[in-house]
């Protein structure tokens, strides 16, 4: 039988923070419901010639002949639903359709349920293919939220917004950063004992610190995440209110003579877990163990991110790359070693810097792309690069004269293509003085250290770089130097048994 499908505007409703107004008030909540469906949402349904084809507790699924007719309709339904009932938020698509029976199904349903749940509270937010249908004919304020990433969705959406929850007549939904940004939320304490509550929010603010050193995030300070320390709140509503792209959270437990801590990392516009994990440990050693889980937190948690800002890119258009986008796909080719790689790095990091001027990052990563083919015996022109590497760090240094990153990439720029071990020693010293949790920076100080002739501080820095970053895609380099660092000190099995970690981690990488 012939699959039936049709064209058909989608609304989707959905009670803000339902689960947890059922478990204060079980009752009271199914009957503002009952009464929110049959005075507000049917009756609106009906004026605009919807239907109403499925229903699943706290949420409505509507369907409509057109864009005008749903927009209306959602328009009249927030404005109905007047303070002192449920808190609603609406999304809206127009697309094909699935129909079985009187239901609908699709990606046109799909679609409009991703929409609602990054719409604000008392809000709505529909597509760009609502938005051409209607802006000529309800003028209603929509504001432009730019191509948002929708979790199941294969491609950014362009979403734009009406209304939302207000204070003092001011939306309260904050605009994001053009930057990965995050808020440490206070950790809860699932001990039963009062006494860990400083344990606790020690551990929160400790992490907050460390993360804040990364100049290329947006770290929300203490005195905003920690309002919600006792709330339960919608990760994506948090997400609104701070404008950050990630929320981390954990708890902390005390049992018997150990501590246990769990962390979880979410992105707030799709509800997606990046990673999570735990650790535990002696409860003697309390202090002791609250700086390992920090250092541990911060060293994933920041490749964490990176990782999750490099897949989002990946999804999106070429025509639409801003210079971070640009430097996020650069970024991405930086372990694969080969000529062609190489080259399309340093290009996508040229247009980065031509958008962007005075985005660091992307020098220090340009100039990586030299280094790249400094250790793989690929530079044609020394001379030539090398006054193109030197140049692309000094300008670097002026756009960004704190970015740890930076600074180490210049140290070790200024050690391998200028040949002054004692400058590259400076800058990367700095780097990390700046930075203490930049793992990368201990890398790059093992390296030039060793070539120094000071082997065992370069062991013991590229040692902690494995500690702030267990997970590292680059971690080949780490045991590269490692091997060439007890070369230098004597110890000729270790220098072996490194290498050949290396070769295994990356076959690529030459100087393994």
């Amino acid at each position: 039988m012939t699959e039936q499908r049709r064209l058909a505007a989608i609304l989707v409703a959905d009670v803000v923070g339902y689960s947890k107004l059922i478990g204060s008030d079980e009752a009271g909540t199914l009957t503002q419901l009952r009464a929110l469906r049959t005075e507000v949402i049917e009756p609106q349904i009906a004026k605009h010639a919807g239907r109403l084809f499925k229903s699943v507790g706290d949420g409505f699924l509507v369907e409509f002949a057109s864009a005008v007719q749903a927009v209306s309709c959602a328009n009249a339904i927030q404005e109905s639903n007047m303070v002192g009932r449920l808190p609603l938020r609406i999304g809206i698509h127009v697309g094909d359709v699935v129909v079985q029976g009187d239901d609908l199904m699709g990606d046109g349903v799909n679609v409009a349920a991703r929409v609602e749940g990054i719409a604000d509270v008392g809000g709505i937010a529909v597509t760009r293919a609502v938005h051409e249908q209607v802006r000529d004919k309800l003028d209603l304020g929509f504001v432009d939220k730019g191509e948002v990433e929708l979790k199941n969705i294969q491609r950014p959406v362009q979403v734009f917004v009406i209304g939302g929850a207000k204070v003092d007549g001011q939306v309260t939904t904050l605009p994001l950063p053009d930057k990965p940004s995050i808020a440490v939320l206070p950790f809860q304490n699932m001990s039963g004992d009062p006494d860990q509550e400083y344990f606790a929010d020690g551990m929160a603010e400790d992490i907050l610190t460390g993360l804040s050193r990364y100049r290329w995030l947006f770290v929300i300070a203490r005195n905003s995440s920690f309002t919600y320390k006792g709330k339960a709140v919608d990760v994506r509503q948090i997400g609104r209110d701070l404008g950050v792209h990630y929320v981390l959270e954990g708890s902390v437990r005390r049992a018997g003579g150990r501590v246990r801590f769990t962390a979880q990392l979410i992105e707030t516009s799709s509800n997606n877990h990046v990673w999570a994990d735990k650790y535990d440990g002696p409860v003697e050693n309390l202090f002791e163990l609250q700086d390992q889980i920090t250092e541990a937190v911060v060293g994933v948690v920041e490749p964490a991110i990176q990782q999750a800002e490099i897949d989002r890119t990946r999804r999106k258009r070429p025509e639409n790359l801003s210079a971070y986008d640009c430097y996020l796909r650069s970024l991405a080719l930086t372990d694969a070693f080969t000529r062609e790689s190489v080259q399309k790095m340093l290009d996508g990091c040229i247009e980065a810097i031509s958008l962007d001027p005075s985005l660091a990052p992307a020098y220090a990563l340009a100039a990586r792309a030299y280094l790249q083919k400094l250790v793989q015996g690929w530079i044609v022109n020394e001379q030539r690069e090398r006054d193109d590497v030197v140049e692309l760090v000094e300008r670097g240094l002026r756009a960004d004269r704190l970015d740890a990153r930076m600074l180490a990439t210049a140290g070790i720029c200024f050690a391998w293509f200028g040949h002054d071990l004692a400058k590259g020693i400076t800058y990367i010293d700095e780097a990390i003085s700046i930075n203490p949790n930049h793992a990368h920076a201990f890398v790059q100080s093992g390296q030039v250290r060793t070539r120094a002739g000071e082997a065992g501080l370069a062991i013991d820095h590229l040692h902690r770089a494995m500690r702030l970053s267990p997970r590292d895609s680059r971690s080949y380099a780490i045991f590269q130097a490692l091997a060439a660092a007890h070369h230098v000190n004597g110890d000729l099995n270790k220098a072996v048994d490194w290498a050949r970690r290396a070769v295994q981690h990356n076959p690529n990488y030459v100087p393994g």
